[in-house]
């Protein structure tokens, strides 16, 4: 790390905090990253996140807000499954956050969501959530029966119709409503899936590709074809043709952006430096959950909230390596020109045994054509708006000047 700065690397604040305010969970799906990959390190951990944490985690926040002077903080109510707190305490955490955000750094706005299996959501629930200006992110595998066989509760029972009793109740919240996060399954018809979750309105919808990489791969992972692409990009043309926008496709917006070279905040594609904490109920600081998935304990840091700031966080290898941006990747990720907007893929992706992160990720055939075609169809898109506006006199000038390409796929 002494190198590192000596050589010009500057730290990135925290933007976004983790708050593992519960470590289980109702649900027992089997593809949790959480529970059911490499990291089993939840065994260890506190069900529930104490008042003393909660306060000690607020301080500590708040702290590394006022010494960057951030615009605004994210928080994230996670778990397990944060809503197996009682109604009356699931605001505290961010009411603590917020009283000393506004005590240390007043100019500081703080932002806060639940991300739920949405199984838990009531009237209550839902009320006191509200109050508190936390919105409600809710994770769903399709919407259907059929597309959530593996999100069952520890008897083994579907999980399904409590979560889409939650859901149609949050719709008629739409200020409390984030959004549906799901998990790309090949087993399913792509656009089914997408239609489906469209009929609990969702306000956004992020379509996630399973948590894997080299020694663990994907479901259906073939160097040869792009099963993922493939599904990826039929939820694509059905959305991106659809004469009204139902919802905002994440996934698809922030390739969009990356192209025509705007900021983004996402850490699975583009070279944004990564910004988020996790603090577990125990009050030990980790990095992103996800990373869990590739091995025992690639999450942890050793540090806690009692004897370590998030500025020393800023000082640890694995989150300065996620800082890096192109320096981090392989040469051939460094190498191509789809590196602005793929950015090596989602860091955990990356992950072989034995070598580290340093790879192109295990989606990589999918990303590339992916991206490729979703730059077409912008550019097809910006073609037919400029020489919509165009006056009958200047169009056969345009026609006739050299094709613009989206950043980063000019050929």
């Amino acid at each position: 790390m002494a190198a590192a700065r000596a050589a010009g690397h500057r730290p990135h604040p925290i933007r976004q905090f983790v708050l593992k305010t519960r470590s289980r969970c109702n649900l027992a799906c089997t593809y949790c990253y959480v529970y059911e990959m490499a990291d089993q390190g939840w065994r260890d951990q506190p069900t529930a996140m104490t008042p003393a944490t909660t306060a000690r985690a607020a301080q500590r926040i708040a702290e590394h807000a006022a010494a960057h002077d951030l615009p605004r903080i994210d928080l994230v109510l996670h778990g397990g499954e944060p809503l197996l707190t009682a109604p009356a305490r699931l605001a505290a955490p961010v009411d603590a956050v917020r009283a000393a955000v506004a005590g240390a750094a007043p100019r500081t706005r703080v932002t806060a969501t639940v991300q739920t299996n949405g199984t838990l959501l009531t009237r209550g629930r839902l009320a006191a959530l509200a109050a508190a200006g936390i919105r409600v992110g809710v994770s769903l595998d399709g919407g259907l029966p059929v597309h959530n066989t593996r999100r069952v509760d520890h008897a083994g029972r579907p999980g399904f119709a409590s979560a889409a009793r939650g859901l149609r109740l949050l719709a008629r919240h739409p200020q409390s409503y984030a959004g549906v996060l799901c998990v790309v399954d090949l087993d399913h018809d792509p656009v089914e899936t997408y239609e489906s979750l469209l009929a609990f309105t969702p306000p956004s919808i992020g379509l996630l590709l399973p948590l894997a990489n080299w020694s663990a791969p994907p479901p259906g992972h073939d160097p040869d074809r792009t099963p993922y692409a493939d599904w990826l990009l039929a939820v694509f043309e059905r959305w991106w043709h659809d004469g009204v926008r139902r919802t905002r496709i994440r996934l698809f917006e922030e390739i969009i952006a990356l192209l025509l070279g705007l900021p983004t905040t996402t850490e699975t594609l583009g070279l944004t430096p990564a910004a988020t904490a996790v603090i577990e109920t125990d009050g030990s600081i980790e990095q992103a959950d996800s990373l869990k998935s590739a091995y025992e304990g690639a999450a942890a840091t050793g540090m806690t909230l009692d004897t370590h700031s998030f500025d020393q966080l800023l000082d640890h290898p694995g989150l300065a390596a996620r800082q890096l941006g192109r320096d981090a990747l392989a040469a051939r990720c460094r190498a191509c020109e789809l590196v602005e907007v793929c950015g090596g893929g989602h860091y955990p992706h990356r992950y072989r045994a034995g070598e580290g992160f340093r790879q192109p990720s295990v989606y990589c055939t999918d990303l590339q054509p992916l991206i490729r075609h979703i730059a077409a169809a912008v550019q097809r898109a910006a073609q037919t708006a400029r020489t919509a506006t165009e006056a009958p006199a200047t169009r056969t000038r345009a026609t006739e000047a050299p094709a613009v390409h989206p950043p980063a796929v000019a050929s």
